[in-house]
Protein backbone atom coordinates (compact mmCIF):
# COMPACT_ATOMS: atom_id res chain seq x y z
CA UNK A 1 0.00 0.00 0.00
CA UNK A 2 1.46 2.83 -1.10
CA UNK A 3 0.18 5.98 1.12
CA UNK A 4 0.84 9.84 1.06
CA UNK A 5 0.47 12.13 4.56
CA UNK A 6 -0.51 15.43 5.01
CA UNK A 7 -0.55 17.42 7.42
CA UNK A 8 -1.48 21.25 8.44
CA UNK A 9 -1.47 23.78 11.24
CA UNK A 10 -4.01 27.15 10.92
CA UNK A 11 -2.15 29.83 12.52
CA UNK A 12 1.34 31.84 13.41
CA UNK A 13 0.34 30.95 17.03
CA UNK A 14 1.02 27.63 16.82
CA UNK A 15 4.30 25.91 16.49
CA UNK A 16 6.07 25.23 13.60
CA UNK A 17 6.72 21.42 14.68
CA UNK A 18 2.95 20.83 14.75
CA UNK A 19 3.60 19.63 11.23
CA UNK A 20 6.46 17.24 12.21
CA UNK A 21 4.33 16.01 15.05
CA UNK A 22 1.54 15.39 12.71
CA UNK A 23 4.41 13.57 10.15
CA UNK A 24 5.54 11.61 13.19
CA UNK A 25 2.16 10.27 14.53
CA UNK A 26 1.01 9.20 10.93
CA UNK A 27 4.71 7.52 9.77
CA UNK A 28 4.02 5.43 13.26
CA UNK A 29 0.42 4.24 11.82
CA UNK A 30 2.07 3.45 8.55
CA UNK A 31 4.85 1.33 9.73
CA UNK A 32 2.70 -0.23 12.14
CA UNK A 33 0.19 -1.48 9.06
CA UNK A 34 3.27 -2.29 6.68
CA UNK A 35 2.54 0.32 4.63
CA UNK A 36 5.19 2.63 2.64
CA UNK A 37 5.02 6.44 2.77
CA UNK A 38 5.77 7.79 -0.92
CA UNK A 39 5.46 11.57 -0.32
CA UNK A 40 4.69 14.21 2.37
CA UNK A 41 2.28 17.00 1.56
CA UNK A 42 1.99 19.81 4.15
CA UNK A 43 0.15 23.39 4.36
CA UNK A 44 1.92 25.72 7.42
CA UNK A 45 -0.15 28.43 8.88
CA UNK A 46 -3.28 28.90 6.71
CA UNK A 47 -7.10 28.22 7.54
CA UNK A 48 -8.64 24.97 7.15
CA UNK A 49 -11.82 26.64 5.53
CA UNK A 50 -10.30 27.68 2.55
CA UNK A 51 -8.78 25.02 -0.44
CA UNK A 52 -7.53 27.41 -3.02
CA UNK A 53 -4.89 28.95 -1.38
CA UNK A 54 -3.03 25.99 -0.12
CA UNK A 55 -0.38 24.81 -2.30
CA UNK A 56 0.18 21.55 -0.67
CA UNK A 57 -3.40 19.86 -0.56
CA UNK A 58 -3.21 21.17 -4.16
CA UNK A 59 -0.84 19.19 -4.83
CA UNK A 60 -1.67 16.51 -3.40
CA UNK A 61 -4.55 16.21 -5.32
CA UNK A 62 -2.76 16.43 -8.31
CA UNK A 63 -0.40 13.74 -7.90
CA UNK A 64 -3.44 11.63 -6.50
CA UNK A 65 -5.07 11.93 -10.15
CA UNK A 66 -1.64 10.34 -11.21
CA UNK A 67 -1.78 7.57 -9.53
CA UNK A 68 1.03 8.24 -7.34
CA UNK A 69 -0.37 6.65 -4.21
CA UNK A 70 -3.58 4.23 -3.02
CA UNK A 71 -4.15 6.12 0.42
CA UNK A 72 -3.64 9.71 1.95
CA UNK A 73 -3.19 9.72 5.85
CA UNK A 74 -3.75 12.65 7.56
CA UNK A 75 -4.35 12.98 11.81
CA UNK A 76 -7.95 13.94 11.37
CA UNK A 77 -10.24 15.03 8.93
CA UNK A 78 -10.19 18.47 9.90
CA UNK A 79 -6.94 19.26 9.00
CA UNK A 80 -7.61 18.22 5.39
CA UNK A 81 -10.60 20.74 5.52
CA UNK A 82 -12.66 22.25 7.29
CA UNK A 83 -15.33 23.04 5.13
CA UNK A 84 -17.95 20.91 3.37
CA UNK A 85 -17.66 21.83 0.20
CA UNK A 86 -13.82 21.20 0.24
CA UNK A 87 -14.15 17.80 2.21
CA UNK A 88 -17.22 16.14 -0.11
CA UNK A 89 -14.94 17.79 -3.10
CA UNK A 90 -11.81 16.02 -2.27
CA UNK A 91 -13.48 12.62 -1.05
CA UNK A 92 -15.20 12.70 -4.68
CA UNK A 93 -12.46 12.89 -6.57
CA UNK A 94 -10.15 10.61 -4.17
CA UNK A 95 -13.06 7.92 -4.84
CA UNK A 96 -12.51 9.14 -8.50
CA UNK A 97 -9.21 7.92 -8.52
CA UNK A 98 -8.86 4.81 -6.50
CA UNK A 99 -7.67 6.68 -3.65
CA UNK A 100 -8.85 5.89 -0.20
CA UNK A 101 -8.46 8.50 2.68
CA UNK A 102 -7.31 7.57 6.12
CA UNK A 103 -7.72 9.54 9.56
CA UNK A 104 -5.96 8.58 13.00
CA UNK A 105 -8.82 10.09 14.69
CA UNK A 106 -11.64 8.47 12.38
CA UNK A 107 -10.43 5.44 10.61
CA UNK A 108 -11.00 4.73 6.99
CA UNK A 109 -12.91 7.87 6.03
CA UNK A 110 -16.67 7.02 4.47
CA UNK A 111 -19.33 9.17 3.05
CA UNK A 112 -20.86 9.42 6.84
CA UNK A 113 -17.72 10.71 8.07
CA UNK A 114 -17.79 13.57 5.48
CA UNK A 115 -21.54 14.45 5.99
CA UNK A 116 -21.19 14.25 9.82
CA UNK A 117 -17.67 15.67 10.44
CA UNK A 118 -18.09 18.48 7.43
CA UNK A 119 -21.52 19.48 9.40
CA UNK A 120 -19.30 19.54 12.72
CA UNK A 121 -16.19 21.52 11.33
CA UNK A 122 -18.06 24.12 9.83
CA UNK A 123 -20.48 24.85 12.91
CA UNK A 124 -17.05 24.68 14.63
CA UNK A 125 -15.86 27.46 12.70
CA UNK A 126 -18.72 29.54 13.05
CA UNK A 127 -18.54 28.80 17.07
CA UNK A 128 -15.30 30.20 16.65
CA UNK A 129 -15.83 33.46 14.80
CA UNK A 130 -18.38 34.09 16.86
CA UNK A 131 -16.49 33.94 20.23
CA UNK A 132 -13.63 35.72 18.53
CA UNK A 133 -16.08 38.90 17.63
CA UNK A 134 -17.81 38.52 21.30
CA UNK A 135 -14.56 38.82 22.91
CA UNK A 136 -13.55 41.84 20.30
CA UNK A 137 -16.72 43.30 21.39
CA UNK A 138 -16.09 43.38 24.95
CA UNK A 139 -12.88 44.66 24.98
CA UNK A 140 -14.27 47.64 23.01
CA UNK A 141 -17.01 48.35 25.26
CA UNK A 142 -14.28 48.39 28.47
CA UNK A 143 -12.27 50.81 25.94
CA UNK A 144 -9.34 48.80 24.76
CA UNK A 145 -8.95 48.17 20.96
CA UNK A 146 -10.38 45.71 19.29
CA UNK A 147 -8.19 44.93 16.62
CA UNK A 148 -4.96 45.41 15.38
CA UNK A 149 -2.88 48.41 16.18
CA UNK A 150 -3.60 51.87 14.81
CA UNK A 151 -0.38 54.07 13.99
CA UNK A 152 0.13 57.05 16.53
CA UNK A 153 0.14 54.26 19.21
CA UNK A 154 1.64 51.58 21.12
CA UNK A 155 0.88 47.75 22.10
CA UNK A 156 0.63 48.03 26.45
CA UNK A 157 1.90 44.38 27.32
CA UNK A 158 1.19 43.15 30.48
CA UNK A 159 -0.44 39.61 32.06
CA UNK A 160 -3.05 39.24 34.41
CA UNK A 161 -2.21 37.51 38.10
CA UNK A 162 -2.88 33.85 35.68
CA UNK A 163 -0.19 34.57 33.70
CA UNK A 164 -1.95 35.34 30.89
CA UNK A 165 -1.60 38.51 27.83
CA UNK A 166 -4.05 40.96 28.63
CA UNK A 167 -4.86 42.37 25.06
CA UNK A 168 -6.25 45.41 23.81
CA UNK A 169 -4.61 48.29 26.08
CA UNK A 170 -2.68 50.81 24.33
CA UNK A 171 -0.35 53.95 24.84
CA UNK A 172 -0.03 57.10 22.62
CA UNK A 173 3.39 57.15 20.67
CA UNK A 174 4.13 60.60 20.95
CA UNK A 175 6.73 60.61 18.36
CA UNK A 176 4.14 59.10 15.76
CA UNK A 177 1.22 61.43 17.22
CA UNK A 178 3.39 64.27 16.42
CA UNK A 179 3.28 62.96 12.96
CA UNK A 180 -0.57 62.52 13.19
CA UNK A 181 -1.16 66.19 14.32
CA UNK A 182 1.23 67.42 11.51
CA UNK A 183 -0.93 65.56 8.13
CA UNK A 184 -3.80 67.13 10.30
CA UNK A 185 -2.16 70.30 10.19
CA UNK A 186 -0.81 70.24 6.68
CA UNK A 187 -4.64 69.23 5.35
CA UNK A 188 -6.42 71.36 7.02
CA UNK A 189 -4.39 74.19 5.58
CA UNK A 190 -4.84 73.24 2.34
CA UNK A 191 -2.39 70.87 1.14
CA UNK A 192 -3.15 67.41 -0.68
CA UNK A 193 -2.63 64.21 0.98
CA UNK A 194 -0.07 63.73 -2.25
CA UNK A 195 1.83 67.06 -1.57
CA UNK A 196 1.90 65.80 2.82
CA UNK A 197 3.02 62.30 1.18
CA UNK A 198 6.08 63.88 -0.57
CA UNK A 199 6.56 66.28 2.46
CA UNK A 200 6.84 63.00 5.26
CA UNK A 201 9.32 61.18 2.48
CA UNK A 202 11.89 64.35 2.20
CA UNK A 203 12.27 64.11 5.96
CA UNK A 204 12.52 60.76 6.04
CA UNK A 205 9.82 59.59 8.29
CA UNK A 206 8.77 56.26 7.99
CA UNK A 207 5.26 55.15 6.86
CA UNK A 208 3.27 53.10 9.44
CA UNK A 209 4.43 50.19 7.24
CA UNK A 210 7.89 51.09 7.37
CA UNK A 211 8.31 51.78 4.26
CA UNK A 212 7.78 55.08 2.34
CA UNK A 213 4.35 57.19 2.51
CA UNK A 214 1.64 57.46 -0.15
CA UNK A 215 -1.38 59.64 -0.36
CA UNK A 216 -3.53 56.80 -0.31
CA UNK A 217 -2.57 55.77 3.67
CA UNK A 218 -3.38 59.46 4.48
CA UNK A 219 -6.61 59.76 2.53
CA UNK A 220 -8.20 56.09 3.48
CA UNK A 221 -11.65 55.61 2.62
CA UNK A 222 -13.93 57.66 4.62
CA UNK A 223 -16.40 55.11 5.18
CA UNK A 224 -15.00 52.32 5.71
CA UNK A 225 -12.91 54.85 8.26
CA UNK A 226 -9.53 54.27 7.32
CA UNK A 227 -6.88 56.26 6.35
CA UNK A 228 -5.02 58.71 8.90
CA UNK A 229 -7.48 61.13 8.35
CA UNK A 230 -10.12 59.02 9.06
CA UNK A 231 -9.28 57.18 12.53
CA UNK A 232 -11.57 58.55 15.32
CA UNK A 233 -9.09 56.82 17.91
CA UNK A 234 -7.47 60.58 17.30
CA UNK A 235 -9.95 62.22 19.05
CA UNK A 236 -10.46 59.62 21.54
CA UNK A 237 -13.36 57.25 20.22
CA UNK A 238 -12.82 53.80 19.73
CA UNK A 239 -15.34 53.39 16.33
CA UNK A 240 -15.84 48.78 16.02
CA UNK A 241 -17.91 46.88 13.72
CA UNK A 242 -17.65 49.05 10.94
CA UNK A 243 -17.70 46.23 8.67
CA UNK A 244 -17.31 42.79 8.34
CA UNK A 245 -15.39 40.33 6.09
CA UNK A 246 -16.80 37.03 3.96
CA UNK A 247 -14.66 34.73 1.83
CA UNK A 248 -14.80 34.52 -1.96
CA UNK A 249 -15.55 31.19 -2.68
CA UNK A 250 -13.96 31.62 -5.77
CA UNK A 251 -10.55 32.92 -4.54
CA UNK A 252 -10.26 31.87 -1.22
CA UNK A 253 -9.84 35.83 -0.14
CA UNK A 254 -11.83 37.92 2.05
CA UNK A 255 -13.64 40.91 0.91
CA UNK A 256 -14.64 43.67 3.24
CA UNK A 257 -18.49 44.54 3.15
CA UNK A 258 -19.69 47.59 5.82
CA UNK A 259 -21.84 47.07 8.15
CA UNK A 260 -24.94 49.29 8.92
CA UNK A 261 -24.40 51.98 11.32
CA UNK A 262 -26.88 50.80 13.87
CA UNK A 263 -24.58 48.26 14.23
CA UNK A 264 -20.83 49.83 14.87
CA UNK A 265 -19.95 49.65 18.57
CA UNK A 266 -18.53 53.37 19.59
CA UNK A 267 -16.47 53.64 23.29
CA UNK A 268 -15.24 57.28 24.08
CA UNK A 269 -11.14 56.92 25.34
CA UNK A 270 -10.28 59.80 26.10
CA UNK A 271 -6.76 58.87 27.16
CA UNK A 272 -5.91 58.03 23.93
CA UNK A 273 -6.89 61.45 22.31
CA UNK A 274 -4.34 62.57 20.48
CA UNK A 275 -6.25 65.90 17.73
CA UNK A 276 -8.46 68.47 19.43
CA UNK A 277 -12.38 68.86 18.12
CA UNK A 278 -11.06 72.21 16.55
CA UNK A 279 -8.84 70.41 14.04
CA UNK A 280 -10.57 67.05 13.64
CA UNK A 281 -13.45 69.06 12.18
CA UNK A 282 -11.45 71.61 10.11
CA UNK A 283 -10.06 68.54 8.37
CA UNK A 284 -13.75 66.45 8.22
CA UNK A 285 -15.04 70.21 6.41
CA UNK A 286 -12.14 69.89 3.70
CA UNK A 287 -13.11 66.47 3.25
CA UNK A 288 -16.47 67.25 2.46
CA UNK A 289 -16.19 69.78 0.12
CA UNK A 290 -13.62 67.61 -2.08
CA UNK A 291 -16.17 64.52 -1.52
CA UNK A 292 -17.60 63.36 -4.70
CA UNK A 293 -21.46 64.46 -4.68
CA UNK A 294 -23.60 61.39 -5.11
CA UNK A 295 -26.85 60.65 -6.23
CA UNK A 296 -29.64 58.49 -3.90
CA UNK A 297 -28.63 55.57 -5.43
CA UNK A 298 -25.13 56.29 -4.30
CA UNK A 299 -23.93 56.86 -8.60
CA UNK A 300 -21.45 59.57 -8.28
CA UNK A 301 -22.14 62.47 -10.32
CA UNK A 302 -19.51 62.27 -13.43
CA UNK A 303 -19.81 66.26 -13.66
CA UNK A 304 -18.68 67.09 -10.24
CA UNK A 305 -15.76 65.05 -9.90
CA UNK A 306 -12.38 66.01 -9.74
CA UNK A 307 -11.10 63.67 -11.63
CA UNK A 308 -11.26 61.84 -15.08
CA UNK A 309 -10.85 58.47 -15.79
CA UNK A 310 -7.67 58.21 -18.11
CA UNK A 311 -7.65 55.19 -20.75
CA UNK A 312 -5.16 52.44 -19.72
CA UNK A 313 -2.61 53.30 -23.04
CA UNK A 314 -0.73 50.87 -25.56
CA UNK A 315 2.76 50.32 -22.76
CA UNK A 316 1.29 50.67 -19.27
CA UNK A 317 2.06 48.27 -16.69
CA UNK A 318 5.34 47.78 -19.11
CA UNK A 319 6.97 51.14 -18.55
CA UNK A 320 9.52 51.60 -15.42
CA UNK A 321 11.92 54.40 -13.55
CA UNK A 322 15.79 53.34 -14.05
CA UNK A 323 16.03 55.61 -11.23
CA UNK A 324 13.61 53.79 -8.56
CA UNK A 325 12.36 50.70 -10.68
CA UNK A 326 8.76 52.49 -10.12
CA UNK A 327 6.66 52.52 -12.81
CA UNK A 328 5.76 55.48 -15.30
CA UNK A 329 1.57 56.15 -15.56
CA UNK A 330 0.00 59.14 -17.26
CA UNK A 331 0.35 62.21 -15.32
CA UNK A 332 -1.73 64.25 -18.07
CA UNK A 333 -3.82 63.27 -21.23
CA UNK A 334 -0.37 63.78 -23.31
CA UNK A 335 2.49 62.92 -20.83
CA UNK A 336 3.40 60.02 -18.60
CA UNK A 337 6.01 60.29 -15.89
CA UNK A 338 7.52 58.14 -12.96
CA UNK A 339 4.83 57.43 -10.06
CA UNK A 340 7.17 57.26 -7.14
CA UNK A 341 8.55 60.67 -7.94
CA UNK A 342 5.24 62.51 -8.28
CA UNK A 343 3.35 60.38 -5.21
CA UNK A 344 5.85 59.82 -3.07
CA UNK A 345 8.65 62.43 -3.51
CA UNK A 346 11.65 59.52 -3.22
CA UNK A 347 12.73 59.70 -6.84
CA UNK A 348 14.29 62.78 -8.32
CA UNK A 349 13.60 61.96 -11.47
CA UNK A 350 11.23 64.44 -13.41
CA UNK A 351 11.70 64.43 -17.14
CA UNK A 352 8.69 63.37 -18.01
CA UNK A 353 7.68 62.04 -21.91
CA UNK A 354 4.86 62.54 -24.49
CA UNK A 355 2.97 59.02 -24.58
CA UNK A 356 2.50 59.30 -28.26
CA UNK A 357 6.25 59.58 -28.67
CA UNK A 358 7.25 56.49 -26.65
CA UNK A 359 4.70 54.45 -28.83
CA UNK A 360 5.82 55.50 -32.21
CA UNK A 361 9.78 55.43 -31.34
CA UNK A 362 8.76 51.52 -29.26
CA UNK A 363 6.67 50.35 -32.31
CA UNK A 364 9.56 52.30 -34.89
CA UNK A 365 11.80 49.67 -33.22
CA UNK A 366 9.96 46.76 -33.05
CA UNK A 367 9.09 46.89 -36.57
CA UNK A 368 12.84 48.01 -37.35
CA UNK A 369 15.24 46.77 -35.07
CA UNK A 370 13.70 43.70 -32.81
CA UNK A 371 15.08 40.53 -34.14
CA UNK A 372 17.50 41.37 -36.91
CA UNK A 373 17.97 39.03 -39.43
CA UNK A 374 21.44 38.31 -38.84
CA UNK A 375 21.15 38.31 -35.14
CA UNK A 376 18.11 35.96 -35.75
CA UNK A 377 19.80 33.29 -37.54
CA UNK A 378 22.71 33.23 -35.28
CA UNK A 379 20.33 32.60 -32.44
CA UNK A 380 18.24 29.97 -34.51
CA UNK A 381 21.92 27.83 -34.22
CA UNK A 382 22.44 28.17 -30.81
CA UNK A 383 18.42 27.38 -30.53
CA UNK A 384 19.05 24.49 -32.53
CA UNK A 385 21.89 23.23 -30.86
CA UNK A 386 20.78 23.27 -27.79
CA UNK A 387 17.32 21.97 -28.85
CA UNK A 388 19.12 19.04 -30.51
CA UNK A 389 21.17 18.26 -26.98
CA UNK A 390 18.07 18.39 -24.93
CA UNK A 391 16.36 16.15 -27.30
CA UNK A 392 19.08 13.65 -26.73
CA UNK A 393 19.04 13.20 -23.37
CA UNK A 394 15.21 13.27 -23.25
CA UNK A 395 15.60 10.62 -25.83
CA UNK A 396 18.56 8.81 -23.71
CA UNK A 397 15.85 8.54 -20.60
CA UNK A 398 12.63 7.49 -22.72
CA UNK A 399 14.85 4.46 -24.35
CA UNK A 400 16.65 3.28 -20.86
CA UNK A 401 12.70 3.73 -19.46
CA UNK A 402 11.77 1.57 -22.28
CA UNK A 403 14.29 -0.98 -21.89
CA UNK A 404 14.18 -1.04 -18.28
CA UNK A 405 10.27 -1.89 -18.55
CA UNK A 406 10.78 -4.91 -20.77
CA UNK A 407 13.29 -6.02 -18.39
CA UNK A 408 11.02 -5.90 -15.66
CA UNK A 409 8.17 -7.63 -18.10
CA UNK A 410 11.09 -10.36 -18.48
CA UNK A 411 11.94 -10.38 -14.45
CA UNK A 412 8.09 -11.58 -13.83
CA UNK A 413 7.98 -14.19 -16.39
CA UNK A 414 10.63 -15.45 -15.10
CA UNK A 415 9.06 -15.52 -11.41
CA UNK A 416 6.05 -17.31 -12.64
CA UNK A 417 8.28 -19.95 -14.49
CA UNK A 418 10.41 -20.42 -10.94
CA UNK A 419 7.17 -20.55 -9.63
CA UNK A 420 5.51 -22.71 -11.63
CA UNK A 421 8.69 -25.11 -10.33
CA UNK A 422 7.61 -24.99 -6.77
CA UNK A 423 11.29 -23.08 -6.78
CA UNK A 424 9.64 -20.06 -4.91
CA UNK A 425 6.53 -19.82 -2.67
CA UNK A 426 3.66 -17.72 -3.17
CA UNK A 427 5.00 -15.45 -0.51
CA UNK A 428 8.38 -14.61 -2.15
CA UNK A 429 6.49 -14.76 -5.60
CA UNK A 430 4.30 -11.67 -4.49
CA UNK A 431 6.47 -9.88 -2.72
CA UNK A 432 9.22 -9.71 -5.77
CA UNK A 433 6.49 -9.24 -7.78
CA UNK A 434 5.19 -6.15 -5.80
CA UNK A 435 8.87 -4.71 -6.03
CA UNK A 436 8.77 -4.89 -9.83
CA UNK A 437 5.28 -3.83 -10.56
CA UNK A 438 5.90 -0.64 -8.28
CA UNK A 439 8.91 0.56 -10.49
CA UNK A 440 6.91 -0.65 -13.97
CA UNK A 441 4.59 1.53 -12.63
CA UNK A 442 7.05 4.82 -11.92
CA UNK A 443 8.69 3.79 -15.45
CA UNK A 444 4.83 4.42 -17.13
CA UNK A 445 4.50 7.54 -15.50
CA UNK A 446 7.38 8.92 -16.31
CA UNK A 447 6.95 7.66 -19.94
CA UNK A 448 3.63 9.73 -20.28
CA UNK A 449 4.48 12.86 -18.49
CA UNK A 450 8.18 12.84 -20.71
CA UNK A 451 7.91 16.75 -22.04
CA UNK A 452 9.34 16.99 -25.80
CA UNK A 453 11.95 19.23 -26.51
CA UNK A 454 10.88 22.46 -27.90
CA UNK A 455 10.48 22.55 -32.12
CA UNK A 456 13.00 23.83 -34.20
CA UNK A 457 13.22 27.38 -35.68
CA UNK A 458 13.97 28.12 -39.23
CA UNK A 459 15.28 31.45 -39.89
CA UNK A 460 13.46 32.95 -42.29
CA UNK A 461 10.79 33.47 -38.86
CA UNK A 462 12.45 36.46 -38.65
CA UNK A 463 11.06 38.20 -41.50
CA UNK A 464 8.06 36.53 -40.52
CA UNK A 465 8.15 38.09 -37.42
CA UNK A 466 8.79 41.60 -39.06
CA UNK A 467 5.92 40.91 -41.64
CA UNK A 468 3.44 40.60 -38.86
CA UNK A 469 4.44 42.84 -36.67
CA UNK A 470 3.61 45.64 -39.94
CA UNK A 471 0.74 43.81 -40.21
CA UNK A 472 -0.27 44.89 -36.29
CA UNK A 473 1.21 48.38 -36.93
CA UNK A 474 -1.24 48.84 -39.92
CA UNK A 475 -4.19 47.77 -37.49
CA UNK A 476 -3.40 50.05 -34.94
CA UNK A 477 -3.73 53.12 -37.76
CA UNK A 478 -7.59 51.54 -38.35
CA UNK A 479 -10.85 52.85 -37.26
CA UNK A 480 -12.03 49.23 -36.03
CA UNK A 481 -11.99 49.36 -32.02
CA UNK A 482 -12.28 45.81 -31.58
CA UNK A 483 -9.37 45.40 -33.80
CA UNK A 484 -7.23 47.90 -32.48
CA UNK A 485 -7.78 46.52 -29.46
CA UNK A 486 -6.92 43.08 -30.12
CA UNK A 487 -3.61 44.06 -32.09
CA UNK A 488 -2.70 45.93 -28.86
CA UNK A 489 -2.84 43.08 -26.88
CA UNK A 490 -0.91 41.17 -29.06
CA UNK A 491 2.18 43.79 -29.51
CA UNK A 492 2.19 43.79 -25.76
CA UNK A 493 3.21 40.30 -25.71
CA UNK A 494 6.03 41.27 -27.54
CA UNK A 495 7.70 43.29 -24.85
CA UNK A 496 9.12 42.31 -21.37
CA UNK A 497 9.81 45.54 -20.26
CA UNK A 498 10.46 49.02 -21.31
CA UNK A 499 12.64 51.29 -19.10
CA UNK A 500 12.94 55.14 -19.13
CA UNK A 501 16.66 56.66 -18.17
CA UNK A 502 16.50 60.15 -17.77
CA UNK A 503 19.85 62.04 -19.47
CA UNK A 504 20.11 65.56 -19.88
CA UNK A 505 16.43 66.20 -19.79
CA UNK A 506 15.50 63.63 -22.19
CA UNK A 507 14.23 59.66 -21.75
CA UNK A 508 16.59 57.74 -23.18
CA UNK A 509 14.26 54.28 -23.98
CA UNK A 510 15.69 50.57 -22.95
CA UNK A 511 13.63 48.27 -24.86
CA UNK A 512 13.51 44.18 -24.01
CA UNK A 513 11.78 41.71 -25.73
CA UNK A 514 9.46 39.17 -24.20
CA UNK A 515 10.82 36.00 -26.27
CA UNK A 516 7.94 34.09 -26.18
CA UNK A 517 5.40 36.54 -27.50
CA UNK A 518 8.32 37.14 -30.15
CA UNK A 519 8.33 33.88 -31.31
CA UNK A 520 4.56 32.53 -31.24
CA UNK A 521 3.91 35.52 -33.71
CA UNK A 522 7.02 34.44 -35.63
CA UNK A 523 5.67 31.00 -35.91
CA UNK A 524 1.56 31.88 -36.94
CA UNK A 525 0.77 31.20 -40.23
CA UNK A 526 -2.80 33.49 -39.78
CA UNK A 527 -3.40 36.59 -39.07
CA UNK A 528 -1.41 37.88 -35.82
CA UNK A 529 -4.37 40.11 -34.31
CA UNK A 530 -6.88 37.56 -34.48
CA UNK A 531 -6.14 35.78 -31.00
CA UNK A 532 -2.20 34.80 -31.16
CA UNK A 533 -1.91 36.16 -27.81
CA UNK A 534 -3.50 33.20 -25.85
CA UNK A 535 -0.26 31.03 -27.42
CA UNK A 536 2.69 30.40 -25.42
CA UNK A 537 6.02 28.98 -27.04
CA UNK A 538 7.83 26.81 -24.25
CA UNK A 539 11.65 27.51 -23.94
CA UNK A 540 14.87 25.84 -23.10
CA UNK A 541 15.72 26.36 -19.11
CA UNK A 542 18.87 28.32 -18.27
CA UNK A 543 20.04 29.21 -21.73
CA UNK A 544 20.03 32.68 -21.92
CA UNK A 545 17.74 33.08 -25.42
CA UNK A 546 16.40 36.82 -24.87
CA UNK A 547 16.63 39.23 -27.20
CA UNK A 548 19.31 41.61 -26.85
CA UNK A 549 17.69 45.03 -25.04
CA UNK A 550 18.28 47.63 -27.61
CA UNK A 551 18.81 51.30 -26.93
CA UNK A 552 16.51 54.23 -28.49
Amino acid sequence: MRIALYARYSSDNQREASIADQFRMCRLRAEKEGWTVVEEYSDHAISGSSMIQRSGIQALIMDSARGRFDLIMAEALDRISRDQEDIAGIYKRMRYADVKMFTLSEGEISELHVGLKGTMNALFLKDLADKTRRGQRGRVEAGKSGGGNAYGYDVVKKFDSNGEPVRGDRTINEAQAEVVRRIFRDYAAGKSAKMIAVSLNRDSIPAPTGGDWGFSTINGNPRRGNGILNNEMYVGKIVWNRQRFVKDPDTGKRQARPNPESEWVTQDTPELRILDDELWNAVKARQGENRTERDQSGVADVRKMNYRRRPRYLFSGLTKCACCGGGYSAISASHIGCSTARNKGTCENRVNIRRDELESRVLNALRTRMLDPKIFAEFCDAYTRETNRLRMESSGHIDRAKAEIEKIDREVQKLMDLYLKDALSVDDVKERGDKLRARKAELSDFLVTADEPPPLLHPNMALQYRKRVQQLYETLQSDDEESRTAAAEVIRTLVQDIVLTPVDGKVEIDVRGDLAGILTLSAQSKNPAAGAAGLQVKMVAGVGFEPTTFRL
